[in-house]
């Protein structure tokens, strides 16, 4: 047998493609499936934004970019940040990745190693301690609890540091859970933050602009004194419905930035050139479908908080950012994978366990109302039917 880097058999996996890879093959077999675990916009990517990747292609985008990304669509990254969240971000810290996860990867395989440890949400992106636990550090779960309204504790956060901590993992609004950490968690966690001058922290915002209920969202850009040790985290995919677009972006520290150019000289030499162009096309023009697109999903938010809390055994805190919601299904008896087997192979329905976001998930499913309100009803109606039927 071939030898291989022990890391690989440490590496997980990101259950909601298995879903959708299950639904899909059960859809193919005649079934109607509602997926309601993939968490992607049902919205194309706007007609400005595509235009602007075909006039690249015409006009001879068609070679190698700087690994860092185009200077253009840096400075429009920039520009953005700094128009909506007053944050002086130097272009030349800004570097355009292939993807959300790619600046996961880059991250946490920079500061990952035996003997350290990293701080990741739990319930949280599967990727974050798949990585942790590939590069052999320690993978220490940050509690999102539901009685918080599923948002991050400062107190937690820093009583788990300690001489071994290299990075902490944040996320709001957060994945799978839809909860946003408020101003005052964050003040609390970076003055703490003082007395762990080694640490950084990698905020991952990709869902920045998914907020619900007057919510502003809070950059930890917007804290200079940890701006030497933080690693932003956003992109294209969910604000303008670009997932299948790979484009992601990220923001280094001065330590740090050239090390992620030496990676993707490495590994992805640059980013797709087109995209690139199309990218900078979402940012600078018109945000209506952004609005447009946000406005269809606090309406699906709300129904789908009021139907999963009108069903039997099952209750949903409801969700103040992203596209999810992450009911409670401890009252229906049943362990939260196996609900969520059952509801896709029998009703019809696909979701997520929430084992698969973390060993604080059991007892939880994710489902994504980033799909139409109609599928969202039916959807509610086949997990009603299922439910009382084994009432």
């Amino acid at each position: 047998m071939l030898k291989t880097f022990d890391g690989f058999d440490r590496i997980g996996e990101e259950n909601a493609f298995a879903v959708l890879a299950r639904a899909t093959a059960l859809a193919a077999q005649g079934r109607d499936i509602i997926n309601l675990g993939i968490g992607q916009p049902d919205f194309p990517t706007p007609e400005h934004i595509v235009e602007a990747a075909v006039k690249a292609l015409r006009d001879g985008a068609h070679g190698y970019t700087p690994a860092t990304g185009i200077l253009p669509l840096r400075e429009a990254v920039a520009m953005d940040l700094d128009r909506r969240y007053g944050a002086t971000v130097d272009p030349d810290r800004v570097m355009i990745m292939p993807g959300g996860k790619v600046t996961m990867f880059a991250a946490i395989l920079m500061m990952g190693e035996p003997g350290s440890e990293i701080l990741y949400p739990d319930p949280g992106f599967p990727i974050y301690r798949s990585m942790i636990e590939f590069t052999g550090a320690t993978p220490v779960p940050i509690p999102i609890r539901e009685k918080n309204g599923f948002a991050a504790s400062a107190e937690e956060i820093l009583s788990l540091i300690n001489a071994k901590t290299r990075l902490i993992i944040l996320n709001s609004p957060g994945n799978p859970c839809g909860g946003v950490t408020p101003k005052a968690e964050y003040d609390a966690l970076v003055a703490g933050l003082a007395d762990c001058p080694d640490v950084a922290i990698m905020s991952d915002e990709i869902y920045d602009q998914l907020l619900y209920e007057g919510e502003a969202h809070v950059s930890l850009l917007s804290y200079p004194e940890i701006r030497d040790r933080l690693i932003l985290l956003n992109g294209w995919s969910k604000t303008y419905a670009m997932t299948g677009w790979r484009l992601g972006y990220s923001v280094w520290p001065d330590g740090l930035y050239d090390k992620a150019r030496k990676l993707a000289v490495n590994c992805w030499s640059c980013v797709n050139a087109p995209a690139q162009y199309a990218a900078i096309a979402a940012l600078t023009g018109t945000q209506d479908d952004v609005a447009q697109m946000r406005s269809a999903f606090d309406v699906r938010r709300r129904a789908t908080v009021d139907g999963l809390n009108a069903l039997p055994g099952v209750s949903a805190a409801v969700p103040k950012g992203a596209f999810y919601a992450f009911p409670n299904i401890t009252g229906t008896g049943m362990k939260a994978k196996a609900l969520s087997s059952a509801l896709l192979e029998e009703a019809g329905v696909a979701t997520i366990g929430g084992p698969d976001f973390g060993i604080l998930g059991e007892g939880f499913i994710r489902l994504s109302y980033a799909n139409s309100l109609e599928n969202i009803e039916r959807a509610l109606d086949r997990m009603r039917a299922f439910l009382e039927e084994r009432a």
